[in-house]
């Protein structure tokens, strides 16, 4: 089962959830049922805001 972020509205780290995108697709010739695709499509947004805010926090 997929994991969420924390119920405390604290965004998780890049790293988590590129750790987490990692197990969904683990090699780009692996087909994405549509369900892991919507699933993929969320992360992808998630992780770009991450990675947003650690640029942020670093600056």
């Amino acid at each position: 089962m997929p994991s969420t972020p924390p119920a405390s509205g604290r965004a998780r780290s890049a790293a988590v959830v590129n750790e987490e995108i990692r197990r969904l697709w683990p090699h780009p010739a692996v087909r994405l049922s549509s369900e892991q695709r919507a699933r993929y499509e969320l992360l992808i947004v998630e992780w770009a805001a991450a990675v947003r805010g650690e640029i942020v926090e670093a600056a």
